[in-house]
């Protein structure tokens, strides 16, 4: 089987809609495959330092005596297959998040769109111009890195941050509070809030590992009040 092969069989999303528990088995997919390929660097590494590219022949183009060739050629190749199996799972990945996100969008759309006009139903004489003002945001999105679980949940730069979670504008005290949250929430949807060009929009964020830091990949700072 190839490498191709290998990474969408394993840890492949069964067909249907994409849940939190497919994508977390995608990132179990991802560790399993990143240890692997370090497994075998260090077999590289344990005969003479060889990496990838170094010559296995020395300066008469004989095969080297001082390091077990197969084992090295072998390594080499796992490595190659490994990297690209490690590709595609991180390319299933990025789908399954977008196709979950897009879901949750359309849900929280319909539940927002319920909430309205269960709460015009209670208040007849209220119009929407005179609607209660939305809450204060507590924080802003300062930068966020492309292909992160930030990104891939909608955030944008200057993004205020109305809710996060459990943390929203009366319970807030530092960032710490957000830190918090997203730690014991890894790999879990979490409902985030924001302000965005004097727009409400609910967004569903999932802190996950990736390939850059942390399990946002966006800075966040607080607002000034």
């Amino acid at each position: 089987m190839s490498g191709k092969d290998r990474g969408e069989s394993e840890g492949a999303p069964r067909a249907g809609a994409v849940t939190v528990s497919d994508i977390q088995e995608l990132m179990r997919r991802k560790d399993e495959i990143e240890a692997q390929i370090k497994a075998n660097y260090e077999v590289l590494e344990s005969q003479k330092g060889v990496g990838m590219n170094e010559p296995l022949v020395d300066g008469e183009d004989y095969p080297r005596s001082d390091v077990d060739l197969y084992q090295v050629r072998t390594a080499r190749h796992n490595i190659i297959c490994l990297q690209n199996d490690h590709k595609a799972v991180m390319k299933q990945v990025e789908e399954a998040l977008h196709q979950l996100h897009a879901r949750d969008k359309e849900k929280q759309a319909r539940d927002i769109a319920e909430a309205q006009n269960e709460a015009m139903s209670h208040r007849p004489d209220l119009s929407p111009s005179e609607s209660p003002c939305p809450p204060r945001a507590f924080a802003k999105v300062n930068s966020i890195s492309a292909g992160s679980p930030a990104s891939l949940a909608g955030l944008q730069v200057d993004d205020e941050i109305v809710e996060f979670g459990s943390v929203n504008t009366q319970n807030f005290q530092s960032l710490q509070n957000v830190g918090s949250v997203v730690q014991h929430s890894e790999g879990k949807p979490l409902n985030v809030t924001v302000i965005r060009r004097g727009e409400r929009h609910q967004l569903r964020l999932v802190p996950t590992r990736w390939v850059g830091k942390g399990l946002l990949g966006c800075n966040i700072v607080p607002l000034q009040r």
